[in-house]
């Protein structure tokens, strides 16, 4: 019950109620357990488990710093070959629920430099809304001006994009495959710059760097973007180079039909059913190469919620993926570098379940190890939080400087948000992991596009946006648990610990607060006014 007190003695009576709290329940009850052996076993041991996990996984990401500049003369640039005659290709453009990105796509893909009579373009629509109506009409508009294009609806979802794909390809008639999802927007160039690598008949698939059409239009774009930038020029340069298994990303690739039909085809019992067919393709035999100077521009989720689906899809699909094929890896008669790369790989997403154990066991542990000893935590603790988290650093500074080598140090600005973005993004993440181990399947949940690529620029509607329930209000709760992991802190003098632990506190309030609240306010923004540009239908 709280009492009022008199306005000159708050500050006393405040300071008094916590010297009573900290006397009284951490020295009393802590203490106490101190003195229970078995009881502080029980409790470090896991503790200690899950930093050495979790500091292996930031080992890890050292290991791919080290390879990107160790085998950068190994990098892939331009071929060696060229076809004296262009082969056939097939776009496939698998959409569902994308009215206001497909114009976009459509004249993209049209503006291909690339021979009409040896293009071959599907768009695969499995809509459900007014996308199929739209969809059509601009198919029909691009097909009457001589650009061979087919409109192909399905009335199903079966197999999700995995099924709209291998629809597709019933009838295709290109020797070779390039897929680009809705919010893609290929450059020009893009198969001329590609496809002369499959001159070498082992090439089954190129891919390319995606990059962002919208990276600066808030501030969680620009953290978005800079984890993509980690992912596709640390995770895929670093393997390509070490000629260890990577993956085909869903799109702005470019695949040889035969790999794709050798490998068994698209299979549909993962949500990751591009990183399932790139190590069944890699297992055959097939060499994957990646592109990195060559981009391929893309739009970025621009709400938290979407930005959650997202991540927890790819969570969840590579634990699914781990699961069906680590076995033929590991059994494979591949070197011990690619078996273990794969590992790493497939098996990474289990750090999230490892960071919500970790988060309920650091309080108690962190009084624990204090009680035996500050500099018992200085050596010990604080390296591995540091291998374990601080890693995440190094990998994305590397990343920003490649790309951007005048302006990266800004990138030391948005690192505290990134990590705690990344921390944030637990508890949904261990959900969907959680969810994969146990074998419960789930239906492919699309990220929703709106077109929005400027600051200017205002979101077409919300009949996409989704709300994720019960999810923001433990987030919240994670966040008031962390905030009183910090309070400990100081009052226990370790203000070594209390920078790492405001990261928990802020990832788990930002995200829950932005998918609770993003959206809440918005019809004050969404009127019928749009101030995004109509994009012309003609090329």
């Amino acid at each position: 019950m709280l009492l009022p007190l008199p306005m000159p003695g708050v500050f006393l009576a405040q300071r008094s109620i916590s010297q009573y709290l900290h006397q009284h329940f951490f020295d009393t009850t802590f203490k106490g357990l101190y003195r229970a052996n078995a009881f502080d076993m029980a409790l470090l041991i896991p503790y200690f488990i899950v930093l050495i996990l979790l500091a292996s996984y930031g080992l890890h990401r050292y290991t791919l710093v080290y390879l990107y500049y160790k085998k950068k003369k190994n990098r892939t640039t331009e071929p060696t070959e060229i076809f004296a005659d262009l082969p056939r290709v097939t776009v496939q453009l698998p959409i569902f629920n994308e009215q206001f990105v497909v114009d976009r796509l459509l004249q993209a893909v049209c503006r291909l430099d690339y021979p009409r009579e040896k293009l071959d373009i599907q768009l695969l629509d499995d809509s459900t809304d007014e996308t199929v109506d739209v969809a059509r009409g601009l198919v029909e508009h691009y097909a009457a001006q001589g650009y061979p294009i087919t409109y192909h609806h399905r009335t199903n979802r079966a197999g999700f994009k995995a099924g709209a794909l291998h629809e597709g390809l019933k009838s295709a008639q290109g020797e070779f495959v390039a897929i680009f999802d809705a919010d893609f927007v290929p450059p020009t160039d893009f198969l001329l710059r590609t496809i002369h690598h499959f001159t070498d008949p082992k090439i089954g698939m190129v891919q390319t760097r995606w990059t962002h059409i919208n990276r600066n239009y808030s501030f969680l774009t620009e953290v978005e973007a800079i984890l993509l930038d980690g992912h596709f020029v640390l995770e895929h340069s670093s393997r390509a180079r070490h000629d260890v298994f990577f993956n085909f990303n869903g799109t702005a690739g470019l695949w040889r039909r035969r790999a794709i039909d050798d490998a068994g085809g698209w299979e549909h019992d993962t949500l990751t059913e591009d990183t399932d067919l790139s190590y069944r393709a890699q297992l055959k035999g097939w060499k994957f190469i990646y592109r990195q100077d060559v981009e391929c521009p893309a739009e970025l989720p621009v709400e938290m919620t979407a930005f959650k689906t997202q991540q927890a899809r790819w969570a969840k699909g590579l634990i699914q993926t781990g699961k069906k094929i680590l076995p033929r890896v590991l059994k494979s008669d591949q070197p011990f570098r690619v078996k273990l790369e794969a590992w790493y790989h497939l098996t990474a997403n289990l750090s999230y379940p490892l960071m919500v154990i970790l988060s309920v066991l650091l309080l108690p542990a962190m009084v624990i190890r204090f009680y035996q000893g500050w500099f018992q935590m200085l050596y010990i603790d604080i390296p591995l939080f540091l291998a374990s988290t601080f890693s995440i650093s190094s990998f994305y500074l590397v990343s920003q400087r490649e790309l951007f080598p005048r302006t990266w140090p800004r990138t030391f600005l948005y690192l505290p948000f990134l990590m705690a973005l990344g921390i944030g993004l637990t508890v949904t993440n261990t959900r969907a992991v959680l969810e994969a181990l146990i074998g419960k399947q789930s239906a492919f949940a699309r990220t929703p596009k709106y077109r929005v690529e400027s600051k200017k620029d205002r979101l077409q509607g919300t009949k996409y946006r989704r709300r994720l329930g019960w999810v923001p209000w433990i987030e919240l709760l994670i966040g008031t648990y962390f905030a009183l992991t910090v309070y400990y802190a100081l009052q226990n003098e370790n203000y070594l610990t209390v920078p790492f632990l405001m990261l928990f506190v802020v990832g788990y309030w930002y995200t829950g607060l932005m998918s609770l609240l993003q959206g809440r306010f918005s019809g004050l923004s969404l009127g019928a006014e749009n101030h995004t540009k109509p994009f012309p239908v003609g090329v």
